[in-house]
C-alpha cells in the first residue's frame, strides 16, 4: 500500500532529523516504499520473519560489505563468498541498484549518500509490523549476537537491548555474544524479562558435570492450522572464540546427533516443517544441511553473511534451505511456508535491506531507544576528531576501522607489532564525519576490553597466525570458528589461504626486516580470553589516540600479500 501524505511528512521529517538529505529521486522513492516492502501475493499461509547479528545497533547507520571473502575447498567462489558483482550477477541483482548497495560494497561511500542509512530499531519495528499486518501469524525470529556491539548496550548490562527486542515482538531467540555477559545474567534474563515473551532456544548447550540440558532445544508451534517446529543452535565455540571464564560450566558445539534425534522427534510428534534458528556460521550450516536429513529451513547467523537468496543443500532424505541474514540491523529475512494437510508444499525465502528512509520510525521503540539513551547522551555525542576518510570493518584481513585501532595500539603501547582481532561487528563511518565516543564503542565495545603487551619469539608468532588463519581457512568447515583473520600492524606476510596448516604464512617482515625466528618480539593487541588479563580498556587507548589528532587522514588497511590457487 502506498504511504499517506501524513506518513510521507513523518517520513521527511526522521530523514532531516538524522541528517539525511533527500534528494528528489531519494523523495520519490520514499514515496514508493509500500511497493518496496510490498510482499505481494501470499506464497504460504506461515512468515519467519528473521534478523541475526544486529549487534545492538539501535540507531540507523552505514555498514560496508566486504570486498574479500575468501572461500576454501567445495565453497570458492560460492555463496556466500562472493562480493562485489560476483555477487550481483549470481543473484542477478542490477548494478547501480538500492538492491546493488545493500549486498556490495561497491561504489560505497556514493551510493550511501544516495540510498541514505540501514537499519535502526524503530524502522525495523514499522518494517516488522508492516509485514505482520501483510502477513498475519507471522512470528519474527532472532538469531543472536543483539546485547553486544554498543556503548548503551555495554553500560546497562543489555537492557538496552533486552527491552529492545520484547518491544520488537521477538518470538524467538538463540545467541552468542550473549553469553559474554556471563551465566547467570542470561538466565535472569530468559527467567525474568523474557519469560511469556521470548523462548530461548539451544540445543547444543549442556551443562559440564551431567550434560543436563541448558535451555529449551525445540518449540513446537501451531501457526495458522499448520504444525511447525522450531529448533536453537547457539554458536558452538564460546569457550574458544570468548573467554570461558564467562561461562564456566557449559559446553558448547555442534551437537550433530542430538539434533538429528531432535529433528526426528519434532517429525514424530507432527511437525510438517523444521527450521533450524541457526548461529553456526554460513559454512557450517551448509554442511551441517548436507548431513542431518528433515529440516526444511536454516535461518542462519554469526559469519555476517548478507545472502539475497536461500541455498538449497540436498541430503539423505531431501533438501534443506540454507539462509544468513547479514548484520549491523541492515536486513530481514522473510521465509513463507506453503503448508497444506501436514505437508510443507515450497518455501519461499527473500532478504529485505531495511532503508531507513524508506520506513518511518514508529514512536513507541523511538522513545524506548530515546529513554535508554538519555542518562548518557553527552557522553556518547562528544567529538573526539574528524575523518577525512571511510572507516569501515568487515573484511577478511581487515578494514580502515581496524588499521586505526592498529595504529593506536602501537602509537601507545611500545611496541614493535600490534594485533586486533578479527571481529565482523562495528559500524561504517563515512568520510568527512566527526568521530565520537559512541563511535569509537561501536569498535570496542566489549566485556573484556583489556589492552595487553606480550612477548613472542618469530617462530611462535608464525606459528600463531597459522593457527589464527586455519580458525578461517580450513576446508572442514566445522574446523572453523567465524570471525575474520587477526589485523596486524609491523608485521608484513604473504597468505596462502587454499593452502595446508602450516604451509598458509610465508614472507614475514617486521620494519623491512626478515622475521628472525629466535628473536624475541613485543606485540600489543586486545580482547585476551585470559581470565587474568589486565590493562586499559582499548576505548580508552583508541579515544586518546582520536583525541590527538584534529582530523585523520584516509586510512588504507594494511592486508597481507594474497598467495591465489
Amino acid at each position: 500500500m502506498a504511504l499517506s501524505r501524513r506518513e510521507f511528512l513523518q517520513l521527511l521529517a526522521v530523514a532531516a532529523g538524522q541528517g539525511l538529505a533527500l534528494a528528489p529521486a531519494q523523495a520519490q522513492s520514499a514515496a514508493d516504499n509500500g511497493r518496496y516492502y510490498d510482499l505481494g501475493r501470499a506464497r504460504g499461509n506461515v512468515t519467519l520473519l528473521h534478523f541475526s547479528d544486529c549487534h545492538a545497533q539501535l540507531l540507523p547507520g552505514y555498514f560496508r560489505e566486504p570486498d574479500t571473502q575468501i572461500g576454501v575447498g567445495s565453497a570458492h567462489l560460492q555463496p556466500p563468498h562472493l562480493t562485489g558483482e560476483a555477487l550481483l550477477k549470481h543473484f542477478g541483482i542490477a548494478a547501480n541498484s538500492r538492491d546493488a548497495h545493500a549486498f556490495t560494497h561497491l561504489d560505497f561511500v556514493t551510493a550511501a549518500h544516495t540510498y541514505g542509512a540501514v537499519g535502526g530499531f524503530a524502522h525495523l519495528a514499522t518494517l516488522v509490523q508492516q509485514l505482520r499486518a501483510q502477513r498475519p501469524g507471522a512470528l519474527l525470529l532472532d538469531g543472536g549476537d543483539t546485547w553486544q556491539g554498543s556503548a548503551t548496550a555495554l553500560w546497562s548490562n543489555a537492557q538496552d537491548m533486552i527491552d529492545a527486542t520484547r518491544q520488537l515482538g521477538v518470538d524467538y531467540m538463540t545467541g552468542h555474544w550473549e553469553f559474554t555477559y556471563g551465566a547467570a545474567r542470561v538466565n535472569q534474563v530468559i527467567t525474568t524479562d523474557f519469560r511469556g515473551r521470548t523462548e530461548f532456544l539451544a540445543q547444543n548447550v549442556r551443562t559440564l558435570d551431567f550434560e543436563d540440558p541448558v535451555f529449551a532445544a525445540t518449540s513446537l508451534r501451531e501457526v495458522n492450522g499448520a504444525r511447525i517446529a522450531i529448533i536453537g543452535q547457539a554458536y558452538p565455540y564460546p569457550p574458544i572464540a570468548n573467554p570461558r571464564h564467562f561461562v564456566p560450566d557449559w559446553t558448547f558445539g555442534i551437537q550433530e546427533e542430538r539434533l538429528q534425534t531432535l529433528v526426528d522427534a519434532a517429525r514424530q510428534q507432527g511437525a510438517a516443517a523444521v527450521i533450524l534458528l541457526s548461529h553456526n556460521g554460513m559454512d557450517i550450516d551448509l554442511k551441517l544441511a548436507s548431513r542431518v536429513s528433515g529440516i526444511d529451513l536454516i535461518l542462519g547467523g554469526h559469519t555476517h553473511d548478507a545472502v539475497p537468496q536461500a541455498i538449497t543443500v540436498a541430503n539423505r532424505h531431501g533438501h534443506t534451505q540454507v539462509t544468513n541474514a547479514g548484520a549491523n540491523g541492515k536486513f530481514l529475512g522473510v521465509a513463507e511456508l506453503d503448508i497444506r494437510a501436514g505437508k510443507l508444499h515450497g518455501c519461499h525465502y527473500r532478504l529485505l535491506p531495511v532503508f531507513a528512509n524508506l520506513l518511518p520510525a514508529d514512536p513507541a521503540m523511538q522513545t524506548l531507544i530515546n529513554r535508554h539513551r538519555a542518562p548518557y547522551l553527552e557522553r556518547l555525542e562528544r567529538v573526539l576528531t574528524h575523518t577525512n576518510g571511510l572507516l569501515y570493518r568487515r573484511d577478511n584481513f581487515g578494514g580502515s576501522a581496524d588499521q586505526l585501532i592498529l595504529s593506536a595500539l602501537l602509537a601507545t603501547q611500545d611496541t614493535e607489532i600490534a594485533f586486533s582481532p578479527g571481529f565482523r561487528w562495528g559500524a561504517t563511518l563515512l568520510p568527512n564525519t566527526a568521530i565520537t565516543v559512541e563511535d569509537v564503542m561501536r569498535l570496542t565495545a566489549i566485556t573484556y576490553p583489556a589492552v595487553t603487551r606480550n612477548t613472542f619469539t618469530g617462530a611462535a608468532l608464525k606459528d600463531l597466525l597459522e593457527d589464527l588463519c586455519d580458525n578461517l581457512f580450513n576446508p572442514d568447515p566445522y574446523l572453523q570458528q567465524g570471525g575474520d583473520m587477526v589485523r596486524v600492524a609491523g608485521l608484513r606476510y604473504s597468505c596462502a589461504p587454499h593452502q595446508n596448516i602450516g604451509q598458509r604464512i610465508s614472507n614475514l617482515y617486521v620494519n623491512d626486516t626478515p622475521l628472525d625466528p629466535n628473536r624475541v618480539y613485543t606485540v600489543a593487541s586486545w580482547a585476551s580470553v585470559a581470565p587474568e588479563a589486565r590493562g586499559t580498556p582499548i576505548w580508552d587507548v583508541l579515544g586518546q589516540y582520536c583525541s590527538a589528532h584534529q582530523t585523520l587522514p584516509v586510512i588504507s588497511p594494511q592486508h597481507p600479500a594474497l598467495i591465489r590457487r
